[in-house]
């Protein structure tokens, strides 16, 4: 934007700038032009002094070659040289008065340097040609004709200066001073013909003929001149010519005209020089007066047209500063306006509508009310429009995030309300089922009914995986702190395939209780993943250990691996929770365990292994805690309902129910499909359940209570009568980011229990108790015969990366 104002800025400001160069060119060029007029104008004066000077030593010059022919070889050649010797000297400083004047002229027009050098060159010819005027070896044609050359070089220098078409006055001016300057140097000819012949005592043969064309051409100059001078001039003219000395010097001058058959007389020499000098003075007066009024002219007109030339350079030179300041006030209101607007656009498009958007994405309750701020332009022009419509636009996001949250909102409580009764009638089943399995003694029927059991536990952790969904907490919470290997085997108890997982060594750590049912769900899909994608045929490891201040927890599976670029994205997932959307369905697993590990502030990763994949689960260490000091009783549903003999603590094997505690020999784990070397004394067994595992100690088997999640409570109910005992120290699940506690709900109500129902006596039936054997020796041949035999898939079947079936 900076550099499209600048653009609009520059280009008027160069075109105009373009023009008022070419105009101020024209305007300086002129004035160069002028100024160098008036320069050579100017040096006018040392090039009419340096004529005159040439004339004087001219004409003296021609009278001393007459002398000198008339006198012959007894002539007193010293005597002419001591009269031209002052002249000379006079001509030569003024030839170094106009070379010094002339220097400032050295970068002048050409045709007026070709002049002057003209000039220079028919001077260096007079200098040379005076060494043959005392000898008087060269006629007298011959040495004046270098004068005459010399005088005529400096007469077109004279005339040299040109102010252009557009100045006819000044042109006029250089004219006038032109043709004076003309009539002088042929009055001067006429001077030097005529005392030439004075001081020879005759006229020569062309003398006459000479002096008649000298006297036609000065009479020509002399109408040019009255022609172009003003009527001030002429008149000063007319002044000088009506002079006595100006008048002697004319009657003089016309005793030498030839009249009728009258021979012309030779004048007096001595009486013809003083009288034409003083005319020749009072005509250099007269040109020295034109000159000046040509000199002063030229000066004022280019003083004149210098001002000229300043003015309207001044004037441009301010108007362009007006509009260049103008410019630049206008261009930074615009781009004041743009940035400012250009920041809040990027400050709603960066900052707060993403703060609006996380506010309404993260919110609980209600809708809360999301400011808009008003725009930070209030022009009228184009520029405020568009900051109202950028707010415009802000509002009517703002307005779409907040119904997109109220209808997040609606879904999340129907996700809640679906999943909550889906709870309730998984635990009606459950309870359902542990009255059946009280009740059943056919093996095969209790065999189902432990399939059933387990598959309600998946629904119901599926129902915990629609609450984290829709952004609830699971109600499922644990007051004390739990051992690691308690959670562990409860993780592995929610998945299908939990015959499949081994547990190494586990650290011997505690977890805090709030933190219990969630982190089970985290280690259980991460368990469901780890058996879904590898080969039924192998073992999933699960080790923990102590690393600093929290936990390791990792979890080796032999299946099918991710590539590079799919790791890498499954990993972005779990470090940064996804908000809720139909992909999130297909990849429930991943998105339930970096929203819980988001929750717990549990770093989830997974890295490629040998063949499969490794999930690490680094715990930190405010969810740590420390063993409890003593274990309450626990419910009647333990994993071992026989007192007496062996069984095993080890994983459950697959096609019967899992049993724990007792002992198993040294070194050997319950493989799937291969019966244990001492087979168990129990009547029956019950399905492994989370509860069941993170239940404390076994309580007297007399007693009927329910399980962790049933609704009778953890430990015996109160005897009838009397009221329950709450909890010296209230139950919290931790601190929130405010440091208030958080508190969980139910714990502080009392363990609800159902009233004890008296023992039921059956004898048994020979006949029943017969055909129990029977199918018992079955099973056993069943289990004899799978013993070499594979597992086969798991239901789901074997997926691909990513999740895909």
């Amino acid at each position: 934007m900076r550099t499209k104002l600048v653009t609009v800025l520059v280009i008027p400001s160069v075109a105009f700038l373009v023009l008022a160069g070419v105009q101020t060119h024209t305007l300086v060029g002129r004035t160069t032009a002028l100024g160098d007029f008036a320069q050579q104008v100017g040096i006018g004066r040392e090039v009419v002094a340096l004529v005159h000077q040439l004339q004087q030593e001219r004409d003296r010059a021609a009278g001393e070659l007459g002398e000198l022919r008339r006198g012959g070889a007894g002539a007193d050649r010293d005597a002419a040289i001591v009269v031209l010797k002052p002249l000379q000297a006079a001509t030569d400083q003024a030839l170094r008065d106009l070379r010094r004047a002339a220097g400032p002229l050295a970068d002048a027009d050409a045709s007026w340097r070709v002049a002057y050098s003209e000039v220079l060159e028919a001077y260096e010819q007079v200098a040379y040609i005076r060494a043959a005027i005392p000898p008087a070896v060269l006629g007298s044609d011959t040495i004046l004709s270098n004068y005459h050359r010399a005088v005529d070089a400096l007469l077109r220098l004279l005339a040299e200066p040109t102010p252009g078409e557009d100045r006819p006055a000044l042109s006029d001016a250089v004219l006038r001073y032109v043709q004076l300057a003309r009539v002088k140097e042929l009055s001067s000819r006429v001077r030097a013909q005529l005392y030439e012949a004075a001081r020879a005592g005759r006229y020569g043969v062309e003398d006459q003929v000479v002096l008649t064309d000298l006297r036609a051409q000065q009479l020509t100059a002399l109408g040019a001149f009255r022609v172009a001078a003003t009527a001030e001039q002429v008149r000063r003219y007319d002044e000088t010519s009506s002079d006595p000395a100006f008048q002697a010097a004319t009657r003089l001058e016309e005793q030498s005209l030839a009249t009728g058959a009258a021979t012309p007389s030779v004048l007096p020499a001595p009486q013809w020089w003083a009288a034409s000098e003083q005319r020749q003075e009072l005509l250099r007066r007269v040109e020295a007066s034109v000159l000046d009024d040509a000199v002063r002219q030229a000066d004022e007109v280019s003083a004149t047209q210098l001002r000229t030339t300043l003015l309207v350079v001044g004037s441009i030179l301010s108007v362009l500063l007006v509009a260049l300041l103008i410019s630049v006030l206008v261009g930074r209101s615009i781009a004041r306006s743009m940035r400012l607007l250009r920041g809040q656009a990027l400050r709603i498009a960066q900052l707060e509508l993403p703060d609006a958007l996380d506010r309404l994405r993260t919110v609980t309750g209600g809708v809360p009310t999301i400011e808009v701020p008003p725009a930070v332009v209030r022009s009228l022009d184009e520029i405020g429009e568009l900051a109202e419509a950028f707010v415009a636009v802000h509002r009517s996001a703002v307005n779409v995030a907040v119904e997109q949250a109220t209808t997040r909102r609606n879904v999340n409580a129907m996700f809640v309300n679906l999943a909550r009764r889906s709870q309730v009638l998984v635990e009606r089943q459950l309870e359902l089922l542990d009255d059946l399995e009280r009740e059943e003694s056919d093996p095969d029927q209790l065999e189902n009914l432990f399939k059933l059991d387990h598959l309600a536990a998946r629904m119901r952790r599926n129902d915990d995986s629609l609450l984290v969904l829709a952004g609830t907490e699971s109600t499922r919470r644990w007051n004390r702190p739990v051992g690691l290997g308690a959670m562990l085997l409860a993780a592995s108890a929610e998945i299908e395939q939990y015959q499949r997982v081994r547990h190494g060594a586990v650290a011997d750590l505690h977890v805090v209780g709030h933190a219990v049912g969630e982190l089970v769900h985290v280690l259980a899909e991460l368990l469901e993943n780890a058996t879904s994608f590898s080969r039924p045929d192998t073992v999933v490891a699960v080790t923990a250990r102590t690393e600093g201040a929290g936990a390791l927890i990792e979890i080796v599976d032999r299946g099918l691996g991710m590539s590079p670029g799919a790791l890498a994205e499954a990993n972005a997932v779990l470090a940064t929770p996804p908000a809720a959307d139909v992909a999130t369905v297909e990849r429930m697993g991943l998105f339930v365990v970096s929203h819980l590990a988001a929750r717990l502030r549990v770093e989830v990763r997974l890295d490629g292994g040998e063949d499969g994949l490794v999930a690490r689960v680094r715990l930190p260490g405010d969810l740590l805690a420390p063993a409890p000091e003593r274990e309450a009783p626990a419910p009647a549903r333990m994993l071992t309902a026989s007192a007496a003999g062996p069984s095993w603590d080890g994983v459950p094997v697959a096609g019967r129910p899992p049993v724990w505690g007792g002992a198993r020999p040294a070194g050997e784990l319950p493989v799937a499909g291969r019966r244990p070397a001492v087979p168990p004394r129990q009547a029956r067994s019950v399905p492994v359940r989370a509860e069941d595992v993170l239940a404390p100690a076994a309580r007297p088997p007399a007693s009927t209570g329910g399980g962790w999640w049933s609704r009778e409570g953890p430990s015996p109910g109160p005897v009838p009568g009397t009221s329950p005992t709450p909890p010296a120290v209230p139950v919290t699940g931790g601190t929130n980011e405010r440091g208030l506690p958080v508190r969980v709900p139910m714990a502080q109500l009392s363990a609800v229990t159902r009233p004890e129902q008296p023992a039921v006596r059956h004898d048994p039936d020979p006949e029943a108790v017969g055909g129990m054997l029977s199918r018992l020796y079955s099973g056993v041949r069943r289990a004899e015969a799978e013993d070499t035999t594979e597992i086969s898939m798991p239901p789901g079947g074997v997926h691909s990366e990513g999740g895909q079936r």
